[in-house]
């Protein structure tokens, strides 16, 4: 959470049907990483070289992308770049692949094909269901003047084309041979504090391009706290902060995330951190034995509190959809003080009257997330909450099916990542000494140049600098980046987004290749700045 809140390898067959790509509106920035070959610009293709009997080509090196392909089988031969008659096409019964190839083309400046047969210097975008990689997996082949692309799902391919943009971007060419690639953890992405901050919608889409070209795949969008309510409600436009966005800049986001291949995951955080929502409706805030204030934390003994959230939650996963819903759960104020139960009895009494005499305010807590996950979930949406929001001594537990989003072991019920992972839950990393960039460095934290999370950092380390035992691995899922806006003026929009470029690359390359990065960290800030430029 917040720290001012407390404190596949895909094995696709070379000869398999090509794949396709998903779609976007612009195109994004690409990186690469590997060894200096020959340079042309993407955006003046030059004759495509045909392979020539007479003439001896040296193996090809891997091509150099940002995050590094998994594998690459080299070859002999020119390689590929686009002609003058080059196109993107898709394979048959393929129309699915449509927006990716058209997107792919105008990248290129090529003309795209639809769905015909594949000629000299195309690139041929299929689906191969019968590749046994994961749906984000693909197979590039560069052979005999062309190149496809295949996988089992629209994702791989479209990553596929992600790599091919890179490689002509960094070298004017895809290398000879071919590349099987395929994502180490499955959840990828960046977090965005919109509420303390408010972003214009076109930052956003900007956000998700450079987000694609990285192969990242999440956007967790943070649109509510004390500070500020960020987007526009019809049942409770009370509450909603005058810079925000609109339902219709929510809804082109989502589809220009989908069409990139990427989940917004969006998140009202509860019961804490809802000071903007409580101006509007005073009668439900949390006061102390001693009628002082918690603040942003709503009083969840009263039944209207229940219904206000549910009814926000239910109006806001219409607006979303996808896969995903964060619940928050972090930083109750009722539970940082030495006796929770003395400072706040209408919950102690509460938790008594619900759960039974040995209750305590833990689990009345405890009983709101699983609750509100109750809500989400007839919307297809799995649970996500912060991991202080789940507590080791409660007697109601939290259902085994949230995803535990691991950001700190700072703050009250905060526990060892161990303790979670031997409980069975699965586990989103978000560790705030390496993921988090916090407008304005409050509280010790710096701005990550991505120097140590490229260097230091891997999925398995979850809280601090020491990773947990290897074989909870299957249960990390992935992680995100987090931008957090406690001083929302310590840096203008333009400023975060340059700010957070190399971070957000060298976190793309730990999630997508577990294997240590064979370039320095100076080799790749040179091949983003290089790849950049174009």
């Amino acid at each position: 959470m917040a720290p001012s809140r407390g404190a596949l390898m895909a094995v696709a067959a070379v000869a398999a049907a090509t794949v396709t790509v998903a779609a976007c509106d612009d195109s994004g920035t690409g990186h690469t990483n590997g060894s200096e070959t020959s340079r042309s610009s993407v955006s003046s293709p030059s004759a495509s070289p045909k392979p020539s009997p007479t003439r001896s080509y040296p193996l090809s090196k891997r091509p150099r992308t940002i995050p590094s392909v998994r594998e690459h089988t080299s070859a002999r031969g020119p390689g590929w770049q686009p002609g003058k008659d080059s196109a993107v096409v898709i394979g048959k019964g393929d129309k699915v692949l449509a927006d990716e190839g058209r997107l792919l083309a105008g990248e290129l400046k090529i003309r795209y094909g639809g769905e015909v047969e594949a000629g000299a210097g195309d690139v041929e975008l299929a689906l191969n269901p019968k590749d046994r990689g994961g749906p984000e997996s693909y197979a590039l082949r560069t052979r005999d003047g062309r190149v496809t692309i295949s996988g089992p799902g629209e994702a791989g391919v479209f990553y596929g084309t992600r790599t091919l943009k890179q490689s002509l971007r960094a070298d004017g060419k895809m290398p000879e041979g071919e590349v099987t690639d395929r994502p180490g953890r499955p959840q990828r992405g960046l977090n965005l504090d919109i509420a303390r901050k408010h972003y214009t919608a076109g930052w956003i889409e900007d956000r998700l391009r450079s987000m694609a070209d990285l192969k990242l795949n999440q956007l967790g969008l943070h649109f509510s706290d004390d500070q500020a309510f960020r987007i526009a409600s019809d049942t409770h436009p009370e509450v909603v902060s005058p810079e925000h966005l609109t339902k219709a800049e929510v809804r082109h986001i989502v589809a220009l995330a989908r069409r990139l291949h990427i989940e917004v995951v969006p998140e009202i955080d509860s019961p804490g951190h809802l000071g903007a929502v409580l101006r509007a409706h005073p009668d439900l805030q949390l006061y102390n034995v001693s009628g002082v204030p918690s603040k942003g934390s709503l009083d969840i003994s009263k039944p209207g509190a229940a219904k206000l959230l549910d009814e926000l939650l239910g109006e806001y996963t219409e607006l979303f959809g996808g896969a995903f819903w964060h619940l928050g759960a972090d930083e109750y104020q009722a539970l940082t003080v030495r006796d929770p139960a003395a400072s706040y009895p209408q919950l102690q009494r509460a938790a008594v009257k619900k759960y039974g005499a040995e209750a305590g305010i833990e689990d009345l807590a405890t009983g709101w997330l699983n609750d509100r996950a109750a809500v989400v979930r007839p919307h297809g949406m799995k649970p996500k909450a912060w991991n202080d929001g789940l507590f080791r001594d409660s007697t109601v537990r939290a259902d085994k099916d949230i995803e535990i989003e691991y950001w700190t072991g700072k703050e009250y019920g905060a526990r060892p990542p161990e303790q979670y992972l031997s409980e069975g839950y699965k586990m989103l990393n978000l560790n705030d000494e390496y993921l988090y960039y916090v407008l304005g460095q409050p509280n010790a934290f710096v701005y990550p140049t991505g120097k140590r999370i490229y260097e230091q950092w891997t999925p398995l380390v979850l809280r601090g600098t020491s990773p947990v035992p290897a074989k909870y691995s299957d249960q990390i899922l992935g992680g995100r980046f987090a931008v957090w806006g406690d001083f929302p003026n310590a840096q203008t929009a333009a400023q975060v987004a340059e700010g957070i470029r190399m971070p957000l690359r060298a976190t793309s390359q730990k999630l997508w290749d577990p294997d240590k990065p064979a370039l320095s960290w100076d080799g790749f800030k040179a091949l983003a700045n290089e790849i950049d430029q174009r």
